[in-house]
């Protein structure tokens, strides 16, 4: 016997665990909106012999309406101790979140196992509004088949463009690493557009840019593989640069959908004492010239950069992307590294007058001493700067934010996710910064890593905080919880709609009064129930 369910995005179907989630039947969508769902199925037969599967899909879609096979993962290290109830488990396992295209190899059913396949529409700003039916059938060889329908509502109203700033940092050696291709080869070009479009699907609009190697978990001492984007020449104290690469990569990312830029650190993680790794080529040799053995405020670094930034600030000028440009000084300074912090911010702003500056950072007393311009504290430590009202505020979260607050690790359920997308929009914030769209590395990038098998950095990070999709055969490959953020995302520019529409006190009113980072309803249900409410005003006005 076979049984199919219809389950929202925001259920997780684990194999070996018995449902009981109940059924989604209905619900709607905008125009330009991309809408999830998903059909959970299990055949229950005393043969222990595996089924292939086949779908049939009946509906008004046509191949706007698509499928993907979930798939389980393995997480060794699922959370911290310590960690608050707002969990699925605490224990390792198999979790479900990779997104494979079907085919014979994975589209099948073990008896007495549950399954899910993860639907997805893209649903035309021009598509007529109305009710529509979506008919699913599956059958299985030698077990008959079921088939369950959904009806989703399309709404006369376009879902507006994403106006907040989003990064998902991206390792531009870990697509190298993995697929064992020389930097900035042909092949290496083809996967980071793959990636860049991965990206741009998941709601990111800027991309980290390599200057030079980032100096982002790295052990002290240590190097990650150079993907240095700026060429440079020495000559005695002298330097000459060459930005054709740089150019290439602002060529590729902007016809790929990247409106923003932010350069890599031009100085060392935690603390910015020492500058990232830099390569030049003297006497037609190449050899790195700064890294962990170079003060960031030593004379020769500052020479180094008295030559390049104006250099720079003049190539991104040209390049007509001044607006769109952001540099950082170092990632997560504290308390203790602001003299170090703003010696080097110094420097550098010197010599890039004009641009804006950005960094995580979670002491309001740092951001108050004026070293950047716009903060990005952790969505744990970002009540003193709502207090203080700062201006074009970001967040982020990592592994750190493990208790009360939204976030996306395997363990956590999807209505977790989610939810920061009205926590955006409630505390008008500007940005959104991540730090693992696709790192591919051990902690302190010591070593690769198989991240199909390897999901928490080797036990040093929750499962789920160190990337979000995954390196196919081709390139990438999607997770549920890249989708289910793209669904926040698309909350919160639903709910820019309708503040548009009739005001921002009506879009406020949506939702729950006591709403901050940490206090949030916790069920699927009031998130499902407050986007059908602001779906329902919206079509009042079309």
């Amino acid at each position: 016997m076979i049984e199919l369910r219809v389950l929202s995005s925001l259920s997780k179907v684990f194999s070996s665990i018995e449902l009981k989630d109940k059924a989604y039947k209905k619900a709607s969508a905008l125009k330009g909106e991309v809408f999830s769902f998903q059909c959970a199925f299990i055949h229950r037969s005393p043969e222990n012999r595996k089924r292939r599967v086949d779908v049939k899909i009946n509906s008004a879609f046509g191949d706007k309406l698509g499928y993907r096979v979930v798939r389980e993962v393995p997480a060794d290290f699922p959370c911290y101790q310590g960690h608050d109830k707002n969990i699925i488990s605490s224990k390792p396992g198999l979790y479900p979140d990779l997104l494979e295209n079907p085919d014979a190899h994975n589209l099948f059913s073990i008896p007495g196992r549950w399954s899910s396949l993860w639907f997805e529409l893209k649903v035309p700003e021009d598509f007529k509004p109305g009710k529509y039916q979506i008919d699913i059938e599956l059958s299985m060889d030698g077990d008959g088949s079921a088939s369950a329908s959904f009806e989703l509502e399309i709404v006369n109203a376009v879902l507006p463009p994403q106006k907040l700033l989003h990064t998902e940092w991206f390792h531009t050696d870990c697509i190298a690493s993995y697929y064992k291709c020389e930097i900035f080869s042909e092949r290496h070009w083809e996967l980071i557009e793959n990636f860049m479009l991965a990206a741009v699907r998941s709601g990111i609009n800027m991309i980290l840019t390599p200057i030079f190697t980032p100096p982002l978990d790295t052990a002290r001492g240590g190097e990650r593989p150079t993907v240095q984007l700026i060429g440079v020449q020495k000559k005695a104290e002298s330097y000459s640069f060459d930005f054709s690469l740089l150019e290439r990569w602002i060529k590729l990312a902007r016809k790929c959908g990247i409106k923003y830029f932010e350069f890599s650190h031009l100085a060392t993680q935690w603390g910015a004492e020492h500058c990232p790794k830099i390569v030049a080529t003297e006497n037609g040799v190449e050899k790195r010239i700064f890294g962990w053995d170079s003060s960031s405020t030593g004379e020769a670094y500052c020479t180094f950069l008295a030559q390049l930034l104006p250099a720079l600030a003049a190539f991104i000028r040209k390049e007509g992307i001044a607006g769109q440009s952001f540099f950082h000084t170092s990632d997560e300074p504290s308390l203790q590294h602001l003299e170090t912090y703003k010696k080097v911010s110094g420097i550098l702003r010197e010599h890039l007058r004009g641009f804006r500056f950005m960094d995580a950072l979670s002491n309001y007393e740092f951001y108050g001493s004026g070293a950047l311009d716009i903060a990005i504290p952790a969505s744990n430590h970002i009540e003193p700067f709502l207090a203080n009202k700062v201006p074009e505020l970001w967040t982020y979260y990592c592994c750190s934010q493990y208790k009360e607050v939204a976030n996306r690790f395997f363990n956590m359920p999807s209505a977790r996710n989610r939810i920061i997308g009205q926590q955006l929009f409630k505390f008008n914030i500007a940005g959104f910064l991540h730090w693992g769209f696709n790192f591919y590395y051990s902690q302190y990038s010591l070593r690769e890593i198989d991240p199909f098998r390897v999901t928490d950095a080797e036990c040093a990070f929750p499962a789920g905080d160190t990337f979000l999709v995954y390196p196919g055969k081709e390139g990438a490959l999607e997770s549920i919880r890249g989708r289910v953020f793209f669904e926040a995302l698309q909350d919160l520019r639903a709910l820019s709609l309708l503040e548009e529409k009739a005001g921002r006190d009506a879009a406020l009113a949506l939702l729950d009064p006591e709403m901050s980072f940490s206090k949030y309803p916790k069920e699927a249900s009031y998130i499902l129930k407050s986007r059908e409410k602001l779906n329902r005003l919206l079509k009042k006005f079309s």
